[in-house]
């Protein structure tokens, strides 16, 4: 990987045993030094500020400030320091909020190596980098949305956020059904098609996506 020895890499990842397996593997590459690692949102911008890394790699579920947060801070405040988010959430309007904060690149934590050290290259190297299993059209779709000045929830129709509400405060298919007088295979038909609008498959991931663009309040 020419033209990227000794690239200064911070770490942050709430998981110990996640940053030391990632430490392990960047070993093997004589490419890379790892100048830092935390598990916390706020130390990570202390750690920035005195190591001033190439690149920071670093998980969007973080305590402290989330890596979201993170990036958009850090990308106003070093513009030369490069961002790689490494997430479990394959999301759309995940990938496409982290590009938009300053991201330039994204990641799955279920990558293969080869491709995190191919990220990694993309990205000391000044291109941006997505993972080959995200979507790259249905990213395009939402930031299209997001120039647009079209919320994230506002690419839903209104009956898909009205299930959406309901699922996050914990009703079934037969209650929604029953509330919105519609048939049980008409609430799933529409929250199939909502799952597939955001890239989001599992109930946890509809309630903190709910929570975030404010359809329910997280005090619930």
């Amino acid at each position: 990987m020419q033209g990227i020895k000794n690239k200064r890499i911070l770490l942050v990842d709430d998981h110990a045993l996640m940053r030391a397996g990632i430490r392990a593997l960047l070993d093997d590459l004589n490419d890379f030094e790892i100048v830092g690692e935390c598990g916390d949102g706020l130390e990570a911008l202390e750690l920035v500020h005195t190591t001033l890394p190439d690149v920071l790699l670093l998980d969007i579920s973080l305590p402290g400030i989330n890596g979201l947060e993170v990036v958009q801070q850090v990308s106003q405040a070093y513009p030369d320091i490069r961002l790689l988010i490494l997430s479990m959430h394959s999301g759309p309007e995940y990938v496409a909020r982290a590009l938009g904060s300053g991201a330039s690149g994204y990641l799955l934590k279920d990558s293969a190596f080869d491709e995190l050290a191919a990220a990694l290259q993309a990205v000391c190297c000044g291109r941006d980098y997505l993972c080959s299993a995200i979507n790259a059209e249905k990213i395009q779709y939402f930031i299209q949305h997001a120039q647009d000045g079209v919320s994230v929830q506002e690419i839903l129709t209104p009956r898909q956020r009205q299930i959406l509400q309901q699922i996050a405060e914990g009703l079934g298919p037969r209650d929604i059904a029953s509330n919105l007088n519609v048939s049980v295979k008409t609430v799933e038909a529409h929250r199939a098609q909502l799952m597939d609008r955001l890239g989001i498959y599992h109930v946890p991931g509809l309630v903190r996506f709910a929570m975030r663009v404010g359809i329910i309040s997280a005090e619930m």
